[in-house]
């Protein structure tokens, strides 16, 4: 089992990379390794599927590097494969004064990043979106889209094996073994490369290399409600204005790639890394690590993760999402968001030095091995763009 690149985990950024990897190296051979029997279990196939536009990030951050050009070429691929594909753009409505200085601020960045952004009255917005509600003023996003997630990693997955590559499902990876091999639950694989993509896993598996020492995942769940009435009352998303101290966009409306709309996400912490409902995965290591972390960003309150936190952990139950959902719009029957959907866990890196949230990529790496430690939202969007960045920087 030789490789020229042996990827951990089969997640968009994984399948991007080695995608990007073959338009360079047609004859390289690269093995992929994906600890579950099929992909997009985890927060691939969990994502929302929204192609931001790149204008909430500052401009010297890799967020806005790639965010515009992933956009297009994530685009650009689906209607390529005729995979679906829903350009209903965006608006981000403010509820007051203070949040109108922001909207303001976010037309700063959008002109630093290139991104097409317009600032609109309330009578522009009622022919964009008739049913969003907003104080004075609001952003039109228009080349913000909706895609299927799911749907694009399969046709990647699909594309990257005709081109050779080896996805080797049901297999976890355990520990490195010298500098050319790594250990799996199915034997041992040799390999010039290790690209460690492994998600919630990336900092775990990062530290047996010798790389990301000063960080470790926190996961936080995203909890979405889908709207179950027959009517459409939306048919652009919505948006909230952002909290500037935190990484989360809020709760909104998503028009997704087949119509279905749906409120959310929640970002709620959670006690262990795949703690999706109860006590499913449990690992008591992990949860003991995450009750500390938690607990210390908690009493040091570094970029207000105090009132964060408890604001959502409020954020938990359909009544709060439906009074959520009834400040951004003229009206909505709040109670047809009725249906819980597929809720994900966002691998949020903490940088240990101090207690703080990381808000952009972090790439770690040598000769031997490349360590994707922080792949946060929006990098579904992003993943095209930013894999083609590591290829030319790392490989």
């Amino acid at each position: 089992m030789n490789s020229d690149y042996l990827i951990i985990g089969a997640g968009i950024v994984g399948l991007s990379i080695a995608y990007s990897i073959q338009k360079k190296k047609p004859k390289a051979k690269i093995v992929i390794l994906e600890k579950e029997v099929e992909i997009g279990l985890h927060a691939s196939g969990r994502n929302s599927g929204v192609l931001h536009a790149g204008f909430y990030y500052t401009s010297n951050t890799k967020k806005a590097q790639f965010t515009k050009d992933g956009n297009a070429k994530m685009k650009a691929f689906c209607k390529e494969h005729n995979l679906k594909l829903n350009e209903c753009g965006k608006v981000v409505v403010a509820k007051n004064k203070k949040e109108l200085e922001r909207l303001e601020g976010l037309c700063e960045r959008a002109k630093a990043n290139k991104v097409e952004l317009k600032l609109i009255d309330e009578a522009e917005l009622a022919k964009i979106e008739p049913n969003a509600s907003t104080y004075r003023k609001a952003l039109y996003s228009p080349t913000t889209a909706t895609v299927e997630p799911l749907e694009v990693l399969k046709k990647l997955a699909s594309i990257v094996e005709a081109n050779g590559a080896k996805i080797y499902k049901g297999t976890k990876f355990l520990y490195p073994l010298g500098k050319d091999k790594v250990v799996t639950d199915a034997g041992e694989f040799k390999t010039s490369k290790v690209i460690n993509c492994a998600g919630l896993y990336a900092d775990r598996v990062a530290q047996q290399f010798g790389f990301g020492k000063d960080y470790t995942v926190v996961p936080f769940k995203g909890k979405y409600l889908e709207y179950t009435g027959d009517d459409s009352p939306v048919s652009t998303n919505i948006y909230p204005v952002p909290n500037p101290l935190n990484p989360f966009l809020g709760v909104h409306f998503t028009v997704k790639a087949d119509g279905k709309i749906t409120l959310g996400p929640s970002a709620s912490p959670v006690f262990w890394r795949e703690n999706y409902k109860a006590c499913q995965n449990f690992k008591f290591d992990e949860c003991l690590e995450t009750i500390w972390n938690d607990t210390k960003m908690f009493v040091l309150n570094r970029s207000g993760f105090r009132k964060l936190a408890i604001q959502e952990c409020k954020r938990v139950t359909k009544s709060s999402f439906q009074e959520e959902a009834k400040k951004m719009v003229r009206y909505i029957d709040a109670k047809k968001f009725s249906k819980w959907s597929k809720a994900g866990i966002r691998a949020q890196l903490v940088d240990k030095r101090s207690m703080t949230l990381v808000d952009d990529f972090i790439v770690e790496g040598d000769k031997s091995s490349v360590h994707i430690l922080n792949a946060v939202s929006p990098a579904f969007t992003c993943s095209f763009a930013f894999a083609e960045w590591v290829v030319e920087k790392y490989l």
